[in-house]
């Protein structure tokens, strides 16, 4: 039966691919958030991960490779009436894009991110990605990964992210139920989804992912940071899956900026003098 997110869109993932599930989550969250459609605008890099958003019937920002926030930042501080998700890949926001998601951290916009982690670069056939594990031997790195992994979880938590969380492709209702919360959640939320890549990473498979993941306990404080942080580096042994690291005390930066108002950005009009004097003091070519 179709959803009332679904598109027409023709899909070109591997049959197993785990972008699938994760595609499927975020129909249920925003399903379960009540929005409205025109009420939310899903925004991507480059990537396969960052095709989700042509697969969902809202508003679409589909930008640069490693672009996402910027874009999704603009995108709120214009409206902030919006409800604004970032889903990209692993390497698009924690590669391209890693200096823009530990500023962005550090500004805390309103913004939801959805990262589909599957320590590869799935649409450039193969190459490891930052969370790609030491030794693992991509399309390009024979000899093995030889540079240390990037701790996304731990470096959010380290910069006081508001919401950080872990999710599973194979487990569908529950990363939905993470996504419901880090939309809810006011303030930068980052939702990291462990997820196979059934073509080029045949180490991290649905099985393995099965073995290791474990769901944190019940009595878990998720207002405890320093405990927080060291379930943030479990990994060889087995990986914790939930939400890690909560924390309600941080303004967002729509509201700390001088910038963003009543009426906000998007509802004001700019005389056309300003716009002209603008270009020419940027661009110095206009008569």
């Amino acid at each position: 039966m179709s959803g009332i997110f679904d598109t027409d869109v023709e899909n070109a993932w591997c049959p197993g691919c785990g972008n699938v599930p994760i595609l499927n989550a975020v129909k249920k969250a925003l399903e379960r958030t009540g929005k409205p459609k025109h009420e939310i605008v899903l925004v991507s890099g480059i990537g396969q991960a960052a095709k989700l958003p042509h697969h969902v019937d809202v508003n679409v920002f589909n930008g640069l490779h490693g672009r996402a926030l910027p874009a999704a930042l603009a995108i709120r501080m214009a409206n902030p009436s919006l409800t604004v998700v970032v889903t990209s890949g692993d390497g698009d926001i924690y590669g391209e894009g890693g200096n823009h998601f530990v500023h962005n951290i550090r500004r805390n916009p309103d913004i939801a991110v959805f990262v589909h982690d599957n320590q590869v670069y799935g649409l450039t056939k193969g190459q490891p990605s930052p969370t790609s594990d030491p030794g693992w031997t991509g399309s390009l790195q024979r000899s093995g990964v030889i540079s240390g992994p990037f701790p996304p979880l731990a470096v959010a938590i380290a910069l006081g992210c508001g919401f950080v969380a872990r999710g599973i492709a194979a487990d569908i209702e529950f990363t939905a139920d993470l996504m419901v919360q880090a939309i809810a959640h006011k303030g930068f939320a980052l939702v990291d989804i462990l997820q196979p890549c059934v073509t080029f990473n045949k180490k991290n498979t649905y099985q393995w992912y099965g073995k290791m993941a474990y769901k944190l306990p019940a009595d878990h404080d998720a207002a405890d940071r320093v405990r927080a942080f060291e379930l943030s580096l479990e990994w060889e042994e087995r990986i914790p899956i939930g939400v890690l690291y909560r924390r309600e005390d941080r303004p967002c930066f729509e509201e700390l900026h001088p910038g963003v108002g009543d009426p906000p950005l998007h509802a004001r009009e700019t005389p056309p003098d300003a716009v002209r004097d603008l270009l020419r003091k940027r661009l110095f070519t206009l008569p």
